[in-house]
C-alpha cells in the first residue's frame, strides 16, 4: 500500500441510458457505440428485449446475443464473458431492468427466499457480482434501463392519497452512481440530459439528441491521459501486494479469509496460500507440543 500522485489515465466507458419504453434507448446506444468504435462488427448487443436490437440492423453489421429468461445475474455475466472472448470492443446491455425485476431476476430470487429483509443477504452478493462484471470488463459498456412512473403516498389529516412523483429507474437504487455517464431520454422527441457526468461533457448543458458525434466526444475524453498499465502488469502488481498480505497472516482463519477475498487469484497463488497454511498449521502443532511439555515457545 503506497501513496501515488494523481494522474489522468485512459479509461473504458461505463454509460447508462434510461427512459420509458419507446423513447429510443437502443437506437441511441447504437449511435454512441459506433461513434466510439467506428466499426459495427466490434459492437455486441446483449438483447433481453425479444430481439428488439435487430430492428436497427440497417445501421450496420453489429452483433447480437439474445438473452432469454431466466434473467439471472449469472446468465448476464456469462453473456458479457462471451462478448469479451469474441473480441468485442463495446458491449451494449439492453436492458439491465430484467436482472432486477425480470423472470429469474433479483427481486424474484429474493421473494423466493421468503421476501424478508434479511434475504437480501443472499441476493445482494449476486447483484454485486453482476455489477463487478460490468465495472471490471475490458470493453466499453453501455447499459440501458427502463423508467416508470413513481408515486408517493400523501397523508392529510385522516385521508391518504396517491400523487405522481416523477419517473423511477427500474434497477436497484444507486446503479447510475457507478457509471461514468448516466443519460436520461426525457421525451419521445429523443431529447436527452445528463443525470450524472464525470466527463463534464453534458452536465449543465442544454438538452440534446444523441448522435454518432456524442460517441466521438466521449471517446476523446476516454483517451485523454496516460496509457494504463497493461493487464499483465496490473496482475503482477496486484499479485505482489497479495503475496505480502499472505506472508503477513498470523492465523489459518486470517489466511482463509484472505483467500476468499481474492477469487481471481486463488489458482495462480495456490502455492503461496498452501505453503503459508502449512507453516501456520505446523507452528500450531509445535506450540501445542511445547505447552504439553510444559515449555514455552520462547524457551524452546
Amino acid at each position: 500500500m503506497k501513496l501515488e500522485q494523481a494522474s489522468r489515465k485512459r479509461v473504458k466507458l461505463r454509460l447508462n441510458i434510461a427512459s420509458p419504453s419507446g423513447f429510443g434507448k437502443t437506437y441511441s446506444a447504437l449511435l454512441i457505440a459506433y461513434g466510439i468504435t467506428h466499426n459495427w462488427q466490434k459492437i455486441a448487443v446483449i438483447d433481453t428485449e425479444n430481439d428488439s436490437a435487430s430492428l436497427y440492423s440497417q445501421l450496420g453489421s453489429y452483433n447480437t446475443l439474445p438473452l432469454s429468461p431466466p434473467h439471472s445475474p449469472e446468465r448476464y455475466i456469462r453473456a458479457i464473458k462471451t462478448c469479451e472472448d469474441a473480441g468485442m470492443e463495446l458491449i451494449i446491455i439492453d436492458s439491465i431492468t430484467h436482472v432486477w425485476k425480470g423472470q429469474g431476476g433479483l427481486l424474484e430470487y429474493q421473494n423466493a427466499l421468503g421476501g424478508r429483509y434479511q434475504d437480501w443477504a443472499k441476493a445482494t452478493p449476486l447483484y454485486q457480482q453482476w455489477l463487478n462484471a460490468i465495472l471490471q470488463s475490458k470493453c466499453h459498456i453501455i447499459t440501458t434501463n427502463r423508467k416508470k412512473q413513481g408515486y408517493n403516498m400523501i397523508t392529510v389529516g385522516n385521508k391518504t392519497k396517491v400523487e405522481k412523483a416523477g419517473l423511477d429507474d427500474e434497477i436497484r437504487d444507486g446503479y447510475e452512481y457507478e457509471m461514468t455517464v448516466a443519460l436520461e431520454i426525457i421525451n419521445d422527441k429523443h431529447m436527452t440530459k445528463a443525470s450524472k457526468d464525470r466527463t463534464q461533457l453534458f452536465v449543465d448543458k442544454p438538452e440534446f439528441v444523441i448522435s454518432i458525434e456524442t460517441g466521438k466526444a466521449i471517446l476523446d475524453w476516454c483517451n485523454q491521459g496516460t496509457e494504463p498499465l497493461a493487464l499483465d502488469e496490473q496482475i503482477e502488481a496486484n499479485t505482489d501486494e497479495i503475496i505480502k498480505r499472505v506472508e503477513a497472516c498470523k492465523t489459518v482463519n486470517e489466511l482463509i479469509a484472505l483467500y476468499k477475498l481474492y477469487p481471481k487469484y486463488q489458482e495462480s497463488l495456490l502455492h503461496q496460500f498452501t505453503g503459508k497454511r502449512q507453516l501456520l498449521e505446523n507452528k500450531t502443532i509445535t506450540n501445542t507440543q511445547n505447552i504439553n511439555n510444559n515449555e514455552t515457545p520462547i524457551n524452546k
